[in-house]
């Protein structure tokens, strides 16, 4: 029987995430990518707490225009800045599933841009 989209992802988030995990050091880079919307945040998995969350829905991005992609770039930046706030330079990338492509690709490439280092 095939399997639906959902599974599909599901599948190889839970094979990927047998392999990466977060530490305070170096975080987890997390991708959740909706229909409309794109949100990143970074995972201490020892702790199992959220160091910090930047979605394209946040204040900062209320009156922002652009495609799907401009605004995955956008965050991308975002989430790179808080991290460097905070003191976090080196994190893992957690793609949740989802082919490294597009808005993911997009979102990682701005985070790397933006300073932090994966």
């Amino acid at each position: 029987m095939a399997l639906t989209k959902q599974e599909r992802r599901y599948r190889i988030k839970k094979r990927i995430r047998k392999i990466v995990s977060g530490t305070a050091e170096r975080p987890r880079l997390n991708v959740f990518r909706s229909n409309k919307q794109i949100y990143a945040q970074l995972v201490d998995d020892v702790t199992g707490r959220t160091v910090l969350a930047v979605s394209s829905l946040n204040k900062d991005f209320e009156g922002a225009e652009g495609t799907k992609i401009e605004m995955a770039a956008k965050v991308g930046k975002a989430v790179a800045d808080k991290a460097i706030a905070a003191g976090i330079t080196a994190v893992v990338f957690d793609r949740n599933g989802y082919l490294y492509h597009g808005r993911v690709k997009q979102l990682a490439d701005a985070a790397r841009e933006g300073g932090l280092k994966f």
